[in-house]
């Protein structure tokens, strides 16, 4: 299987008024995206304890954010026709169109839940190694694009042991009808 592009999200907080800050991917080949998002002037929500898990203060946003219409831009340009996948699509979508709307632009890319890429098996297994990957990648901060890195990462582990397993199978089963 061919690693799929990841997509993740880091916002103002959760719920109504809530908004993207951050936007990164990683694409099948590995080039990865990140860029911070200036707020718009209507974007005022601001949730402390998201902060303290992401580590981005409004401050950081409004000297290093670049301009929504620019983020859409790049992400369209760089995700143009591709089914992009994300773990949070029920966060995640809405914090994107409001990206997009905010700039009257409408996403060149189809975005999807990672959970229809998993089996049953694959989807017992998730969380295990989703925290294994973590744990190994030893990452010190809480951003978009590294998240994205990681959920990758784990897809593509959890697709190569359910592989493995399969393969085991069939190597019993072969024994067994001899």
């Amino acid at each position: 299987m061919t690693p799929p592009t990841i997509l993740d999200v880091e916002a103002s907080g959760f719920g109504r008024g809530s908004y993207p800050i951050e936007i990164g991917f990683v694409e099948s080949g590995g080039a990865a995206f990140c860029c911070l998002i200036q707020p718009e002037p209507d974007w005022q929500h601001w949730d402390s304890s998201a902060e303290a898990l992401h580590g981005i203060s409004r401050e950081i946003l409004m000297r290093h954010g670049k301009p929504p219409a620019w983020v859409a831009e790049q992400i369209n340009r760089r995700l143009a026709g591709q089914t992009v996948y994300c773990d949070a699509w029920g966060h995640d979508y809405p914090w994107l169109c409001r990206l997009f709307d905010a700039v009257d632009m409408s996403p060149s890319f189809k975005l999807a839940d990672m959970r229809s890429l998993l089996n049953e098996n694959e989807v017992e297994c998730w969380h295990p190694v989703l925290d294994q990957v973590r744990s190994e990648m030893q990452l010190r901060r809480h951003r978009a694009s590294s998240d994205a890195m990681v959920l990758q990462l784990a897809l593509m582990r959890v697709k190569q042991l359910h592989q493995q397993q399969q393969g085991q199978q069939q190597v019993q089963q072969l024994r067994g009808a001899a």
